[in-house]
């Protein structure tokens, strides 16, 4: 959880990786180490920095059913002290060497990233090795991180955005684990019991569901050595709960009072899994919808035309075991049922009669040109991989990704949006003063 200050000298741990035209222009070797440890490679020797972004199948969907957190906690804690290093000499290591090694927990998998010089790739392999098998777990540490996640949590019970979001989840996917929350909950996190940690490190954390991306100044016969020795005394094997496939609950309507002068809105529908046939062209629809340009539908008719919010922002939220699409605002609570008719009016619009052919021009034209944005750092692109991995999109994605984006005809756009928009099965969540 510590971000390092050192940067290493002239921010070389994040310095620009030089790529030759496109990010198509990236060239990806799959690799396979001695014990059978699968990655993505992309050798890059112009800086001596090496990236490696890795994933673990499972996330807080495989939290204990009674006990949400856990993997967020874990998360926080795999850095501090392990082996025969407790947490303030871990830490100490990291930084002398100029480490960055960092974990996560999302709804579907459990992260880390590992940056490093290359001269020091021993020691961060070393470092990350026991973080992942030997981790302490000890009682200072422990009530640290747990206490930071409850301060955190009581934050945000305060905060609006927080309280939105929780209540949109609740109200999507109630009864599934997506509707609890990663960090878990003032009640949970008080019981995690280091137990909990080390069952969930046990059954998590293995090869079979791992997904590695490396980027920098290593060759593949080095990379594969760094693998086993990083990855190889994992389990073979992972114990993963079967998380059942989820249909958003829709058509509902949630108000919740909180003395503030905005209301903060959230609007959700059925959306679509990254799988989806349809998922390519659901994203340009979302982005000239609402897609955080100055030019989407939305933002012109609430911000341009209005001046209703600040901003206002649709996308797509796809997960491994259900879809959503989403809608997120905040505006003066005297005007949040203004704000709310004139979402719904051009969804419904959009769904009717879809874009113009300068709007698709337009998004293509940004969406392909901006794509090799991605990939502009190590860091960016190791990360980049790993998502492609995770999304199973296949090794060539980067080449084909802009030829999908380009492919999509104003019909298909069309079609997506009455699939995506028609009706007004979704859910609408205020949080703010409501107005009499």
């Amino acid at each position: 959880m510590t971000l390092k200050a050192l940067a290493v000298a002239c921010g070389l741990l994040f310095a620009p990786v030089a790529l030759a035209g496109p990010a198509g222009a990236v060239d990806i070797q799959r690799i396979v180490s001695p014990k059978g440890v699968e990655a993505w490679l992309v050798e890059e020797h112009a800086v001596p920095v090496i990236a490696v972004s890795f994933a673990f199948e499972g996330g807080s969907a495989q939290d204990p059913v009674d006990r949400p957190g856990v993997a967020y906690m874990l998360s926080g804690l795999l850095d501090e002290g392990a082996g025969d290093l407790d947490s303030r000499a871990f830490q100490t290591a990291l930084d002398d060497h100029s480490i960055d090694l960092s974990f996560d927990a999302s709804r579907d998998v459990f992260s880390g990233s590992l940056r490093t010089l290359s001269d020091n790739r021993d020691e961060a392999v070393r470092l990350a090795r026991l973080a992942l098998t030997e981790p302490r777990f000890d009682a200072e540490p422990v009530e640290r991180i747990r206490s930071q996640i409850l301060t955190r949590i009581r934050a945000g019970e305060r905060d609006p955005g927080e309280i939105a979001n929780r209540e949109m989840m609740q109200a999507v996917f109630g009864g599934h684990p997506y509707a609890d929350p990663n960090e878990g909950t003032l009640d949970t996190v008080a019981t995690i019991a280091v137990e909990d940690l080390t069952a969930y490190k046990d059954k998590i954390l293995a090869r079979d569901n791992l997904k590695v991306a490396i980027v920098g100044d290593i060759d593949a016969a080095e990379a594969g050595k760094m693998l086993d020795a990083l990855f190889g005394d994992l389990p073979a094997e992972a114990d993963r709960i079967e998380v059942a496939e989820v249909g958003p609950r829709t058509a509902q309507a949630i108000d919740v009072t909180l003395p503030i002068p905005q209301a903060v809105i959230q609007i959700a529908g059925n959306g679509l899994k990254r799988d989806d046939p349809d998922f390519i062209t659901a994203s340009v629809a979302s982005y000239i919808l609402g897609g955080g340009s100055f030019s989407s539908r939305l933002y012109t008719e609430i911000r341009e035309k209005r001046g209703l919010a600040y901003s206002v922002w649709l996308g797509l939220i796809p997960l491994d075991h259900a879809g959503l699409w989403f809608v997120s605002t905040s505006t003066r609570s005297d005007k949040a049922d203004e704000v709310v008719s004139l979402i719904e009016d051009e969804i419904g619009r959009f769904a009717e009669e879809g874009p113009t052919e300068q709007e698709l021009a337009d998004a293509k034209a940004y969406l392909i040109g901006s794509y090799p944005l991605r990939f502009d750092t190590s860091s960016a692109i190791a990360d980049q991989l790993l998502a492609i991995q995770l999304e199973d999109l296949g090794i060539d994605y980067v080449d084909r990704r802009n030829d999908l984006i380009a492919a999509v005809t104003i019909e298909d756009i069309r079609r997506v949006s009455k699939r995506l928009f028609a009706g007004d099965d979704r859910v609408v969540v205020r949080v703010g003063t409501p107005q009499s």
